[in-house]
């Protein structure tokens, strides 16, 4: 019998339209766990993590309430190419600790979806059996973005991605691509791995 559910990542850069794809699994009854969400709620209620945060940036990286400062926190950190690497290295392995009790939690599934935008760049990807990278354009991505935050920029939009993993990188990672580029159907691209996922994972 097996022990863990298959473990499918699924990513891509800024604007290529993971979450979406990842609804789509879920509309399929599949489980998903959502690592920048939890992310950032770990960030205000694990106390190892906030200790952690607290040393490294200082006690002003929380308010009096307990809630995070971001806006101190985003000064200090995402300024700085290795201080935003010294806070992802802090959070990224309490978010594997958390993914591994949910994983344990939902052992019953034929398989789960872990979606992150950083699967690569947190080396969380090693751990998983297949790896989803939903693939767009550049143009056509910064493009969904500018219409999504309406409080950025595009050079606010080219900066994440320029710290993101180069998409031709993420595609050679990929055990299989999803292309979201408004020619190609998505929905019969999710029904068909997922098919392969629920029998058997005959690949």
């Amino acid at each position: 019998m097996r022990s863990k559910p298959t473990q499918v990542g699924i990513t891509g850069g800024i604007g290529s339209g993971k979450s979406m794809v990842c609804r789509i699994f879920a509309t399929l009854g599949i489980l998903i766990y959502d690592a920048d969400t939890r992310a950032k709620a770990l960030m205000t209620s694990d106390l190892i993590l906030i200790e952690n945060i607290k040393a490294e940036f200082g006690n002003l990286s929380y308010s009096n309430d307990g809630s995070l400062n971001r806006e101190y926190l985003s000064k200090e950190a995402f300024g700085e190419n290795e201080k935003l690497k010294k806070l992802n290295n802090l959070v990224h392995p309490r978010v594997q600790v958390d993914y591994e009790k949910w994983l344990t939690q939902n052992s019953e599934s034929s398989y789960i979806v872990k979606e992150a935008a950083l699967l690569f760049e947190s080396g969380s990807d090693r751990s998983l059996d297949y790896i989803i990278v939903v693939s767009a354009s550049l143009a056509l991505r910064v493009e969904r973005v500018l219409a999504r935050d309406k409080h950025r920029t595009k050079d606010d939009i080219l900066k994440i991605i320029s710290k993101q993993l180069p998409e031709e990188e993420k595609l050679k990672k990929a055990s299989f691509v999803i292309v979201n580029d408004e020619t190609d159907l998505v929905i019969p691209q999710v029904l068909k791995l997922h098919e392969r996922f629920i029998h058997g994972n005959n690949l």
